[in-house]
């Protein structure tokens, strides 16, 4: 299964992110529209992102809902009916919650550099460091901390969980 690692921080200055991210990024800024909607799952997260009428992604992963560079396991099948699907999956699970955001997207390597603008949540910027097979989990939280550096993310920005489970923190 592939693996990244990944940290969520709060940047309450994105503007000056986006001009650090854009300095050192092989690719972007690609901007896309996101809508997650969750749904119960026992053994890890699924989500279905739509990012149209005809386009999306059904996503399972799982990792540990912490600070900090965490390790994330995930799986994704693409769809061309997410509407369809998200109806589909809402009636046989039920929803758990839905995120809708704004995704700036820089390529920084192998990291994928997101800055979200989060409905109802506030502006946050997401690290994926994409790890090889069997490559050490270390290896890629050096790299975060190094990119969190280089972006001028504090440890005191990083935030725990998903913005689902902010959101649901927030009554949203």
């Amino acid at each position: 299964m592939p693996r990244n690692i990944e940290i969520k921080a709060y940047i309450p200055n994105p503007e000056a992110v986006a001009r650090k991210a854009a300095a050192i990024a092989d690719q972007g800024p690609i901007e896309l529209q996101q809508d997650d909607t969750f749904f119960p799952c026992e053994s890890g997260r699924l989500k279905l992102r739509a990012f149209s009428n005809e386009s999306g992604e059904l996503i399972f992963y799982r990792r540990p809902d912490q600070q900090g560079p965490k390790e994330s396991f995930y799986l994704l099948s693409p769809t061309s009916s997410p509407d369809t699907l998200r109806q589909l999956l809402s009636l046989a699970y039920g929803q758990a919650g839905r995120v809708r955001k704004h995704r700036t997207l820089f390529l920084v390597g192998r990291t994928r550099v997101h800055l979200d603008d989060v409905q109802d949540l506030g502006r946050f910027l997401e690290l994926e460091v994409v790890l090889d097979d069997g490559e050490p989990a270390e290896r890629g939280i050096r790299e975060a901390h190094e990119l969190m550096a280089k972006l001028g993310v504090d440890p005191s920005q990083l935030v725990e969980g998903a913005y689902v489970d902010l959101l649901a923190k927030k009554g949203v």
